[in-house]
């Protein structure tokens, strides 16, 4: 099977690789060996195309430190070449972003599977100014409604989007490498947060406001911060702002991964995601198969962690109630129980069993099997 991914972020991007890149890397290193994989990106500055790992990549787009610049350019280069040469693939499969008009359901002739990895709804309007917002916010909810093959990652996504009557639909989550699941259990000694420099998005600007009245009742636990993204510097602003006492328990080790992700992971005594908008972060799943606890906002995006008993939630947007279940969770006598049962959750969630689902999903789609 020929396979066309238009993705929008990939290794190397000057913006950073975030859930949506590192799910479609997992899924096609297990996929590889079998189809002819095509990984059609946005361009930027110091991309060329070839291969990597195995995987072709074709840059569309131009070369511009502005985001909004960058993914009209693909979106139009993208939907040129697909009108030009999608044919020459089986099946064609498009990350959405209501940022990234390609509209190819007009210029495809293959079939599209249009995978939608999350829903932004109201809060563009908390993040942008008004006309920018409203023009994402109507794109999020016109353009799905045109496609008639679709990826979720979970229930609550697809059931925020309206769809055609008829429309081929599959739920397949995210997942996490096996050998975290091997990791050794460590009580650990430090709060840890994994993942994107998001200040608002991911409610960084909370974690930082919860930390410095925590810090109080648990002088002993600090907090470390792994991870990278274009708010960094906006990050480190606000962490010196901190009073001193605070500021110097604050780690900030940068982006994390192989042998480091999985040591910063096994000592981190729990880990915090204090996101406003959220749909199955892999990095959740990831402190889960560690065996680590973790605290979530009360998100839908997060209802598996309640599900599965694997932490404890906090009120979205609330920074002391955030601070409430860091303590309760710092100072629970079932903490490691609470890791393992997160841990039990994630062995149904390896990549290769996900890259399987996919696999099915597309062969089924395309009319192969």
């Amino acid at each position: 099977m020929k396979v066309l991914h238009l993705l929008y972020e990939s290794e190397g991007d000057y913006y950073g690789t975030g859930g949506v890149g590192v799910r479609a890397y997992e899924i096609y290193r297990h996929l590889k060996d079998r189809h002819d994989i095509t990984l059609l990106c946005k361009k930027y500055p110091g991309a060329a195309d070839g291969y990597k790992d195995g995987l072709r990549h074709l840059f569309a787009g131009t070369e511009s430190k502005s985001l909004t610049k960058t993914f009209l350019a693909y979106a139009y280069k993208a939907a040129q070449l697909v009108r030009d040469r999608g044919d020459s693939y089986d099946i064609i499969v498009e990350e959405f972003s209501p940022a990234i008009p390609t509209f190819l359901h007009v210029v495809a002739g293959k079939p599209v599977v249009l995978q939608v990895q999350g829903y932004t709804g109201a809060l563009y309007f908390r993040k942008y100014n008004p006309l920018y917002a409203s023009a994402l916010s109507l794109m999020e909810q016109l353009r799905p409604a045109c496609y008639r093959n679709f990826i979720f990652v979970n229930d609550e996504t697809a059931a925020r989007f309206r769809r055609n009557a008829g429309s081929r639909t599959a739920i397949i989550a995210n997942g996490v490498s096996p050998e975290l699941l091997s990791v050794p259990i460590f009580k650990g000694d430090y709060v840890l947060y994994f993942g994107r420099i998001d200040m608002y998005g991911k409610g960084l600007d909370l974690l930082l406001a919860a930390y410095k009245e925590f810090s109080q009742r648990l002088p002993a636990m600090r907090l470390v911060i792994a991870g990278d993204g274009r708010d960094m510097e906006k990050f480190k602003k606000a962490v010196t702002a901190l009073p001193g006492e605070v500021r110097k328990k604050i780690e900030i080790v940068g982006w994390v991964s192989g042998n480091m992700k999985t040591e910063v992971l096994r000592k981190a005594a729990f880990v915090v995601f204090p996101s406003r908008h959220e749909v199955q972060p892999i990095a959740v799943l990831e402190a889960m198969a560690c065996g680590k606890p973790v605290v979530v906002s009360d998100i839908p995006g997060f209802n598996f962690v309640q599900k599965n008993g694997a932490g404890l939630s906090f009120k979205s947007g609330d920074a002391p109630s955030l601070a409430l279940s860091m303590k309760e969770l710092a100072e629970s006598g079932d903490r490691i129980e609470t890791g393992l049962r997160g841990r039990e959750s994630a062995k149904n969630m390896t990549w290769e069993k996900v890259a399987e689902r996919f696999e099915k999903f597309l062969i089924d789609t395309a009319g192969l099997s």
